[in-house]
């Protein structure tokens, strides 16, 4: 694979939190416009995995590369200014706020000093247009004079979606992005994750297999911290080891399993 093809890239990624190894040596490539997931059983090494690429955690060893540059020592700030964002980390919501308030607010931290929170109203306001178009993008735009406290569940999340696209990532990473919503949110967030995919990179964990099924190029499987097996998911979802790691036998096939 071409390095330009290749926009995050970990070699010998572990993490060990006091001689407990979480993760094990993973070796991931992403490749640039697609939609990855990162899978696997509980406590497989997931979420940990998922937290070091994004910075939240440093690792014991190992290296993150970000369009072939090291992020490794990076703070989670300094490598969403290159454009590597975490949905729900670097954005979040204010519940008493209005769901436009919440994506302009977005768009100001994203400007930097140019829009200061001290700053009038009225200049403010001048960012109205671009919130409205991101709303607009995540179906929200019937919903923004609205308290944010109001929206339903599946809504809310489609608003944390919207305040990180205010960031405008070329890297987006969701963690768990339907966890805990039903089959209508899921179907629309799914077919959110789709649309705002367009042109740029996602790296997802996700456990609803019928999502990572319908959405995504690539899955990597990971079992006790170390990458089990890798491709799309026809493949993936035939592979002995991988059902077995989430059956405890290898006579099925992984067809809905986490759904």
């Amino acid at each position: 694979m071409a390095d330009s093809e290749t926009i995050l890239e970990a070699k010998g990624l572990t993490k060990e939190f006091r001689g407990f190894i979480a993760v094990n040596g993973v070796d991931l490539r992403i490749r640039r416009g697609q939609i990855h997931a990162l899978i696997g059983p509980n406590g497989a090494g997931k979420t940990t995995c998922f937290n070091l690429l994004t910075k939240v955690l440093k690792p014991t060893r190992g290296t993150i590369l970000y369009n072939g540059d090291d992020i490794t020592g990076l703070t989670p700030q300094a490598v969403a200014r290159l454009g590597l964002v975490r949905s729900f980390q670097i954005s979040s919501v204010f519940p008493h706020l209005t769901v436009l308030e919440n994506v302009r607010i977005a768009l100001q931290r994203a400007a930097g000093p140019v829009y200061q929170f001290w700053r009038s109203e009225r200049v403010l306001d001048r960012l109205d247009g671009k919130a409205m178009e991101l709303l607009e993008q995540v179906d929200l735009q019937t919903f923004a004079g609205l308290q944010t406290v109001s929206l339903p569940y599946g809504r809310k999340r489609a608003l944390e979606i919207a305040t990180t696209l205010a960031t405008e990532p070329e890297l987006m990473l969701l963690d768990e992005p339907t966890q805990g919503m039903g089959h209508e949110d899921v179907a629309r967030v799914t077919e959110l994750i789709r649309r705002v995919a367009q042109g740029r990179t996602v790296l997802m964990v996700e456990h609803n297999m019928n999502v990572v099924a319908g959405l995504c190029n690539t899955i990597t499987v990971l079992a006790r911290g170390a990458v089990l097996a890798e491709g799309p998911y026809e493949q993936v979802s035939r592979n002995p080891a991988v059902v077995e790691a989430y059956m405890g036998a290898p006579e099925a096939e992984l067809e809905g399993i986490g759904h």
